[in-house]
């Protein structure tokens, strides 16, 4: 008989918005809480506008990308401009082990769901604000989104062509970062809980916590001054040579390959039949590549644009080297490895279209995710109201007549 999910029972109350705080809901969910977006058609969120739609036709609860994103999370529709809808949803928090936010400090203050105002009502909640710079400091109201976040962090600076000006991460990569990361907090809070009773607000910075993609230029910063800046593909250490994306045959393929010891040198170079030019003084040490890693990218490139990107990655691979083949997205569905551990999965919507999702990224060895499409808006509103809040069925009503369940 199958074991319950490590988190079942647990209840999640979750007013992210957009990206990263839904997909700290994901994850939890993922783990088997019972989580419930908090959300209206007073203020959509944006992930419902991003196509591509369902059928191609646009439409808040046809968002391919807010299926994805929101995997795992219910949803409950509150219009929180109105005070009624604000109490409801201190009620709501007040039956829900976990309160999760990623708006600007002040925020949940605003419409009365503060975390003094939750903890008077019930003393153990724990509540997760992940704001973009922390709750408190002189960058605490700053407005960001997933792109500002890695300026911010100083990782674009070190992002572009070698001597060239930064060249910015292109994806909003910072929020499914920080909202899968920030499941640890809510889970060591919960586990504190469980031992003492307590709960506690977690002060969680977006920014603070992709600081730590910056860590080797950081440090070598603060011990010997350096101020690192683009490098395109090299090591960022300078420990590693060959380091870098290499052409191969066919129409935009390319191999990734590092080496950073001599055995790995050794095993690339026995792949490659050990040509001459392997032999020369300018590559025979680590120190040597490195100093000629131009010449050294040069020659290799010539002879990986010969080959397949996964038969040279396998050949490779099985010689010691860590080599990869550069997919692109429409790769991914079809790759072997992610078939074979469901990384990605089709499901159909309960609007009747089938879509490809994030199947079930945390894995546990004795229990299995149930993973469904982002909800539809207001999906759980009967079962949350009527049936968790208690609300009578003729002020149900009244309230989605008010469009405060809205």
């Amino acid at each position: 008989m199958p074991k319950n999910l490590p988190l079942k029972g647990i209840r999640v109350a979750n007013f992210g918005w957009v990206w990263a705080g839904p997909v700290t809901g994901q994850t939890l969910a993922f783990l088997g809480a019972e989580v419930y977006k908090i959300e209206s058609k007073a203020r959509i969120d944006l992930t419902r506008k991003l196509p591509p739609f369902g059928g191609g036709e646009p439409g808040p609860d046809r968002s391919l990308s807010n299926h994805a994103c929101w995997a795992g999370n219910g949803s409950v529709t509150l219009n929180l401009k109105k005070p009624e809808a604000q109490a409801i949803a201190r009620n709501l928090a007040a039956k829900c082990d976990v309160v999760i936010e990623n708006f600007g400090p002040g925020a949940m203050d605003r419409i009365g769901c503060g975390y003094e105002t939750l903890r008077a009502e019930r003393p153990d909640t724990i509540m997760f604000s992940m704001p973009a710079a922390g709750l408190d400091g002189p960058m605490k109201s700053v407005r960001t989104y997933g792109l500002s976040l890695t300026s911010l962090t100083g990782l674009d600076s070190l992002t572009g062509y070698t001597g060239g000006p930064p060249i910015p991460v292109e994806n909003a990569y910072s929020d499914p970062y920080n909202g899968i990361l920030g499941a640890f907090p809510v889970i060591a809070a919960l586990r504190h809980r469980d031992r003492t009773g307590e709960g506690q607000h977690i002060d969680y910075s977006q920014q603070e916590a992709v600081m730590h993609m910056v860590g080797p230029a950081f440090m070598d910063y603060a011990l010997n001054g350096r101020n690192a800046g683009p490098i395109g593909n090299r090591h960022p250490l300078a420990a590693a040579a060959p380091h870098g994306v290499f052409p191969c045959s066919g129409d935009d393929r390319w191999i990734s390959i590092a080496v950073l010891t001599d055995d790995e040198w050794n095993g690339l170079r026995s792949v490659m039949g050990d040509p001459a030019w392997t032999s020369q003084p300018d590559f025979e040490s680590l120190q040597a590549r490195v100093t000629n890693i131009e010449a050294l990218h040069s020659q290799l490139a010539e002879w990986t644009r010969h080959h397949d990107d996964r038969d040279l990655a396998e050949k490779l691979q099985g010689a010691g080297v860590a080599a990869a083949p550069v997919l692109n997205v429409g790769d991914l569905l079809d790759d072997p490895h992610y078939k074979a551990r469901g990384t990605y999965i089709e499901v159909t919507h309960p609007l009747g279209f089938k879509e490809t999702i994030y199947g079930a990224y945390v894995k546990t060895s004795r229990t299995e995710a149930a993973v469904e499409p982002g909800p539809v808006m207001g999906r759980d509103n009967d079962h949350v109201f009527k049936e968790i809040l208690e609300i009578a069925p003729d002020r149900y009503d009244k309230l989605i007549a008010d469009e405060i369940i809205f």
